[in-house]
């Protein structure tokens, strides 16, 4: 595994700050996020915020990702790009906010429920938020990034729900994506060492099938295999010496 990096006191403000906007960008859409709404109209609304607080949305032009948001309805997994598709009642839409703020990187996620929704949806999307707060509890400075998928799946079998094991979560700060990978399943060996400095995001992907996905041909949308529903929730963390700072709260 490359390096993790470890982050000084000087760098928490700018993080901080990032993390902030990045859960306001989220806090911002949630009225929007209605039936009859698209995913572009979703996008083009956080692109403006962003923009507006003097900030730049990570995905645009991220390696070839031609949007500002990700957005993930019903059976994608992740990375969904936004388009013309409406909103329809009974919908779930996970909505992934990046920004990049004087050059430090805040990213978060939601799944939002749209008019309707099913029992099952309803309890998917209950139980994957409730898998980031146990994944989050999970981290205690000098402990082992495996603490975190063991203590997410430990809680998911329960639900009879699959974690996703293609996407995981991820080193951020001044960089997008970094070292190291944070799966949300359980692992036999202990990780990676977590140490005062590091920051990293949890986003557990929850689907009510198969754990199994499948990348579309646009080389983004990732998908159930079968269909099912999935959810996904997300938070940047901060470890600190006496403890840990959920920086997207």
């Amino acid at each position: 595994m490359p390096k993790i990096k470890i982050y000084t006191k000087d760098d928490l403000p700018g993080m901080r700050k990032a993390g902030a906007l990045a859960s306001a960008t989220l806090n911002y859409i949630e009225e929007f996020v209605r039936v009859g709404v698209s995913t572009e109209e979703l996008d083009m609304l956080c692109h403006q915020y962003i923009l507006s607080h003097s900030a730049t949305p990570a995905p645009l032009n991220y390696r070839g990702f031609p949007k500002s948001i990700c957005t993930s309805v019903n059976n994608v997994v992740c990375h969904g790009i936004p388009g013309a598709y409406k909103l329809k009642s009974g919908d779930i839409i996970n909505i992934d906010v990046t920004v990049i703020l004087d050059g430090y990187y805040g990213d978060t996620s939601k799944t939002f429920l749209v008019g309707e929704c099913s029992k099952l949806a309803e309890t998917l999307v209950r139980v994957t938020r409730e898998a980031l707060l146990r994944g989050i509890a999970a981290v205690k400075p000098f402990g082992y990034f495996s603490d975190i998928g063991n203590a997410i799946e430990d809680f998911v079998e329960g639900h009879g729900f699959s974690v996703v094991r293609d996407y995981c979560g991820h080193g951020i700060g001044k960089v997008f994506h970094d070292s190291p990978n944070i799966v949300h399943y359980r692992v036999s060996e202990k990780q990676a060492q977590i140490l005062p400095g590091m920051f990293f995001t949890i986003e557990p992907m929850l689907n009510v099938g198969s754990h199994k996905t499948k990348l579309l041909k646009d080389g983004w949308t990732a998908t159930t295999v079968d269909k099912s529903l999935s959810a996904q929730f997300e938070h940047t963390l901060a470890v600190l010496e006496s403890g840990i700072e959920v920086l997207t709260e």
